[in-house]
């Protein structure tokens, strides 16, 4: 949830530091702060709100170090306030910097008040800093200080630790949330992800469940979870700064709603390079692994949970095996019947969701070893856990409100179905051919919708003065109606709900009146007939509508029904399409509410606490 950025060099760190943390600001924003050792001093400089307000405060007090950590927090313990603010120092020596939730907080701090500490925060974090100073004074090293501390800590943490005592060294730990190592020419550095530091080193080490690290400018040294030496593997990210950038756009979300066509078309032509449908895609062992599934269990959060529901439809309808799909927080905590031949498949944008990761980490414990991640980070934690990655190829993506991450997921769940239903002769030459080229048309259906954005941007002047709206939805576009009324909740605060359509009369027709906007999914399927029934109950309780209905229907406008038509009819990848609508809806109306768009209120990209 929070976002970290350390280096140490020999050149001045502080503006690398906080250009880090603006370009980790989406993983939180609730505060920024920045520590760095100095004439043998640990200097701080910290504030409320963005990070802009922080970067202005340490010019004015002239901040100039090699070394130096930082931090953009979402606040969990204690509320937003300075003194809460990261990083924390201990005793005037030690400063630090954390990304998690420590559980046993409370009985750490109790102790450590007993051996005489005083604590300035509410946070759990200003225990570890503590509790790392306490093994210094008991006469370990930095490093041997922070690997007994961590032992006595549960819960999950990345850390990033600097001591005036020993100015040539930074030190690391991970468990449960991500950090890595970057390395340069001289220097070296420690993030929460690699956009952190991309203007400085492309040379990453993706750290490891329980590895702490000592850096030098001149060296790294990276430590399992026994306190042993291990070599890790070096990667060179494929991360861009200009893809970190906002070009002629407002808003990183506008951006990425734009880059879907281009996101979409470089997932498909992963698919097209390995001809089509075929079981390498997900891995080297995928064809052992999804031979005999039996069943289908989808694991995800949020916007990656309705893309799960959506691929529910593809795989019982192309597989022909029965999928079952759980909001992976609800999933770790129920008991679950267990199958080996079960396919988990787990979801995540970042690769770093705590509560996804968790679940997958049950699923195992349960005899469940046939995984696959479907993930846009590659090397992040969940899948490097799983036996099988499809990595979509979205680029990076910074607004918290998830777009071209969602549609690209669709993508691979797609080309999961099929490839199941091929493995089950379920799927044909002729009928995989044919899908292959519907995946290959999908571009430029989706850049066709994109066309629709000034007709769409007049619809949100409507959407803009009201406090409720409702999103309804059948068959494969009922999760699209979800997904629209979250992207409507994220990013303008209006309270939405989705619901099938043909609920409508089992209850929240009841909330239906001529100020709660009505949105309607209404592709020309099958479902068609049943959908226009719904809108006329709607109409008859006084409901305005606003219906996206594709080009080639017979919808047609009237009182109180707004129309805009989608392109035509795309089959069975309709919902990717109609994503799209519901997109740009929630984007223009949260423009027309004076929102803060890329960083709403209360959210953060990457949720990393539970």
């Amino acid at each position: 949830m929070c976002g970290i950025v350390g280096a140490i060099a020999h050149r001045d760190v502080v503006p690398l530091l906080v250009d880090g943390l603006k370009r980790l600001e989406y993983r939180g924003y609730d505060s920024a702060g920045i520590a760095v050792v100095v004439s043998d001093q640990v200097r701080r400089v910290r504030r409320t709100g963005r990070v802009a307000e922080m970067e202005s405060a340490a010019l004015a007090e002239g901040f100039s170090a090699t070394l130096g950590i930082g931090h953009t927090r979402w606040a969990t313990h204690g509320g937003v306030t300075e003194s809460n603010a990261h990083p924390h120092i201990s005793h005037s020596e030690l400063a630090l910097v954390h990304n998690g939730i420590i559980e046993n907080h409370e009985a750490q701090r109790e102790r450590l008040i007993a051996l005489g500490y005083r604590f300035e925060s509410q946070t759990d974090t200003e225990v570890i800093a503590h509790l790392i100073h306490h093994h210094r004074a008991r006469g370990a090293n930095l490093l041997g200080a922070l690997q007994r501390a961590v032992k006595e800590l549960h819960g999950a943490y990345a850390l990033a630790v600097i001591d005036r005592r020993d100015p040539s060294t930074l030190v690391a730990a991970r468990v449960g949330c991500p950090l890595l190592i970057g390395l340069g020419d001289g220097e070296n550095f420690v993030a929460s992800d690699v956009s952190a530091i991309v203007s400085a080193t492309r040379r990453v080490i993706f750290l490891e469940e329980g590895d702490t690290a000592e850096l030098s400018c001149d060296a790294v040294r990276v430590f399992d979870a026994d306190d042993a030496p291990v070599t890790r593997e070096v990667h060179v990210s494929d991360v861009s700064l200009a893809s970190l950038e906002l070009g002629p756009y407002r808003h990183f979300m506008q951006k990425e709603i734009h880059e879907q066509p281009r996101a979409i078309g470089d997932t498909v032509e992963g698919i097209v390079d390995a001809g089509g449908f075929d079981a390498v895609l997900f891995g080297k062992e995928a064809a052992e692994v999804l031979a005999d599934v039996e069943a289908v269990q989808i694991l995800a959060c949020g916007t990656s949970y309705y893309a799960g529901l959506t691929a529910r439809y593809w795989i019982e309808a192309l597989a022909g095996l029965p999928c079952a799909v759980d909001i992976a927080s609800e999933y770790r905590y129920r008991r679950v019947v267990a199958n080996p031949k079960q396919l988990i498949v787990t979801i995540s944008q970042s690769g770093e969701t705590l509560d996804t990761m968790e679940a997958l980490k049950y699923a195992k414990a349960q005899g469940q070893d046939k995984t696959l991640s479907i993930c846009n980070v590659p090397e992040s934690a969940i899948p490097r856990a799983s036996r099988l990655v499809f990595h979509t190829r979205a680029g990076a993506e910074i607004g918290v409100a998830s777009t071209k991450a969602f549609t690209t997921q669709l993508v691979a769940l797609f080309a999961l179905a099929v490839t199941l239903g091929k493995l089950r002769g379920q799927v044909d030459a002729e009928r995989e051919a044919a899908l292959l080229d519907d995946l290959r048309h999908l571009p430029g259906s989706v850049q066709h919708a994109l066309n629709l954005e000034p007709q769409v941007a007049s619809w949100a002047e409507k959407f803009a003065p009201r406090q409720h709206a409702l999103f309804l939805g059948r068959g494969t576009h009922y999760p699209i109606a979800l997904e629209g009324a979250l992207k409507l909740k994220e990013i303008s605060y209006i309270h939405a709900e989705g619901y099938p359509a043909g609920e409508l009369k089992h209850g929240p027709l009841a909330l239906v009146d001529e100020v709660m906007p009505v949105v309607v999914i209404a592709p020309n399927d099958a479902l068609l007939e049943k959908v226009k029934s719904n809108i006329q109950e709607v109409r008859a309780r006084g409901g305005e509508m606003f219906v996206f209905a594709d080009a080639d229907s017979s919808f047609t406008q009237s009182e109180g029904v707004h129309v805009i038509r989608t392109p035509r009819h795309v089959g069975i990848l309709s919902p990717i399409v109609h994503a799209i609508p519901v997109q740009l809806l929630a984007y223009h109306t949260a423009l027309a509410r004076g929102t803060d768009v890329d960083k709403p209120r209360n959210l953060a990209k990457s949720v990393t606490v539970e």
